[in-house]
């Protein structure tokens, strides 16, 4: 079997089903790629794929948007490629279909852009919020995400109007990587008046979709895109949001997958940050007013900020959140599964899954066929020096 067969086939199945589908990436896991796509074409399907793929069965193109995206300077990104960011999609790998219907990790990822999709979600944070956006609410986004771009992260959003379009120029703007995900094809720009924002993106950054071109943005897809968004990232920060505000969708994906949710305060008068703050007042996200705050908490140490009481004397010691939880609920001798450590810690499953990767990242743990395990950490190097 070549390497062709194979992208014809997850470029074929990324049609059949346009979106997330939680019983085709199942099938494939079970059977492999080529043979799920032989099995929808034949229809030879359990009952739960038989609707979702009913209509556009009988239509193969793939061939056809290889050629096409190959014309407009793209690409597709499957999980056979070494750009394809495992890591990053991990987390929606272990959430519960039946508790999150789009949860699903992408079949492929159609890309526009000269960078490594992989390397440029290697530091990432989100930036959401309100889409009539006020003077405030652009001043900040561009002095946060600017300065965060200059520090060499990359900024991920939607590429809406309001705080998403500001942060996507701030990050331009200084020269640094930012990544825009599509509700829709990537031929085809959303919203139409960003047309220019997102080729300038495509030359510099990366404009991404799990939707194949000529695909056309619907109310649902924009709900299954944030995941992505708060997927490809480090965290999610919220810049204005009104009480309603669609930010809120992306920081619920945000906290399934154990990434932290930021907001920033506003003016107390403010309809537009009234979101901001309940989100902030319930505990679903954390203050920050600067690029510094922010680093403190997407980081991948969480290391205090300049000027904090009390230094770091270990890399544990500058873990928070749910992290510093799962470290704590590890024994110092043996070892212990993903489900004891929930128990322990008192977290979701989903929550100490997607804590484990990163500390493992941090190198604070490892694992072994008996669970997950403490490594020997800073404080014993510091005693052996």
């Amino acid at each position: 079997m070549d390497d062709y067969e194979r992208r014809l086939a997850w470029v074929y199945l990324s049609r059949v089903v346009t979106g997330p589908c939680a019983p085709l990436s199942a099938l494939i896991e079970s059977v492999g790629v080529v043979e799920a796509a032989r099995a929808v074409r034949e229809c030879a399907l359990p009952q739960s794929l038989r609707g979702p793929t009913e209509q556009r069965r009988g239509t193969d193109s793939a061939a056809r948007d290889l050629e096409l995206m190959d014309r407009i300077g793209g690409r597709v990104v499957t999980p056979d490629d070494p750009e394809w960011p495992s890591w990053r999609l991990l987390g929606l790998a272990q959430l519960d279909p039946s508790r999150d219907r789009d949860c699903a990790v992408p079949l492929v990822l159609w890309v526009r852009g000269p960078r490594s999709l992989l390397e440029s979600s290697d530091r990432a944070l989100a930036v959401v919020g309100a889409r009539c956006s006020s003077g405030y609410g652009n001043q900040v986004t561009g002095e946060i995400t600017g300065d965060l771009a200059a520090k060499g992260w990359t900024i991920v959003s939607g590429a809406a109007f309001g705080i998403d379009g500001m942060a996507h120029r701030a990050a331009l703007a200084v020269g640094g990587p930012t990544i825009a995900v599509l509700a829709c094809g990537v031929d085809r720009p959303y919203p139409a008046q960003h047309d220019r924002l997102l080729a300038e993106i495509a030359e510099t950054g990366l404009v991404v979709s799990e939707y194949p071109p000529g695909t056309s943005a619907h109310k649902h897809q924009f709900l299954a895109r944030n995941r992505l968004v708060a997927a490809l990232a480090d965290g999610v920060l919220v810049v204005e949001a009104g009480l309603r505000s669609g930010a809120r969708n992306t920081v619920k994906w945000a906290r399934r997958l154990g990434r932290p949710a930021l907001a920033v305060p506003g003016p107390v008068t403010s309809a537009a940050s009234v979101g901001c703050h309940r989100m902030i007042r319930d505990g679903e996200a954390l203050l920050v007013t600067r690029a510094e705050e922010v680093i403190d908490e997407a980081g991948p140490l969480r290391l205090p900020l300049s000027g904090s009481s009390g230094q770091a004397t270990c890399p544990e010691d500058a873990l928070s959140g749910d992290e510093a939880r799962v470290f704590a609920a590890l024994p110092k001798i043996g070892s212990r599964l993903p489900r004891e450590l929930a128990q322990q810690s008192g977290l979701s499953l989903p929550a100490v899954r997607a804590a484990l990767p990163a500390l493992e990242l941090a190198e604070l743990v490892g694992a072994d066929e008996g669970g997950w395990y403490r490594k020997h950490t800073g404080r014993r190097h510091l005693a052996d020096k």
